[in-house]
């Protein structure tokens, strides 16, 4: 009987101490650096931190139960608050993504812009750069990417993709750019002349 108590007491134990989180604080704006130098921290990936409810564990190895409001999008760099009043830095983990670069001998950088326009036909959740784009795996928007003489590399990082048509909005990291209307414009764009049999 003793070491069935000690497995329930044990059990018991383990559902308390999960950390009950109802806060993010978008950037931990407002709080001293100090603070969130310190804080724990929890890395979520992209399918995760668009959820507002789920379960995590942080660097300190506690249990972590998250409540958030409806449409809220956890960034990295946000900072969770937990009920007892502690804070949990949000960390972007590394995941699978699709990192997409112009092809310096055939193309130029506008071809980003390009690509970021079908993309956004699609209602591709995408991360804009100055000099990259990144989605989330899919092999035949890759393709099409090639076909537009632009570099697709499958590799292991960060995403932190725009809000748009696909995100939810009330989580105030949103940048609204609305009334801009691109349906009007064609680019069609034919590069007669390039041979473009070079690997991507």
């Amino acid at each position: 009987m003793a070491p069935s108590n000690m497995l329930c007491t044990a059990q018991a134990t383990t559902k308390t101490t999960m950390l009950q989180i109802s806060k993010c604080i978008a950037q931990g704006n407002g709080l001293a650096p100090v603070l969130i130098k310190r804080a724990a921290t929890v890395e979520l990936d992209w399918d995760v931190r668009q959820k507002s409810r789920f379960d995590a564990t942080d660097s300190q190895g506690r249990s972590l139960g998250i409540f958030l409001p409806r449409g809220t999008v956890v960034r990295g760099g946000d900072v969770l608050v937990a009920d007892d009043g502690s804070f949990i830095r949000a960390i972007a983990a590394p995941q699978a993504v699709l990192k997409i670069t112009h092809c310096t001998q055939h193309g130029t950088p506008y071809d980003l812009i390009r690509a970021a326009y079908h993309l956004g036909n699609r209602h591709v959740p995408i991360e804009l750069k100055p000099d990259h784009l990144k989605i989330e795996p899919d092999y035949v928007l890759a393709d099409m990417l090639r076909a537009m003489h632009l570099i697709v590399h499958a590799v292991d990082e960060s995403f932190e993709p725009e809000n748009g048509a696909y995100a939810t909005g009330g989580h105030g990291h949103g940048h609204s750019h609305g009334g801009h209307s691109h349906g009007d414009h064609d680019h069609e764009h034919k590069h007669e002349g390039h041979d473009h049999g070079h690997s991507h």
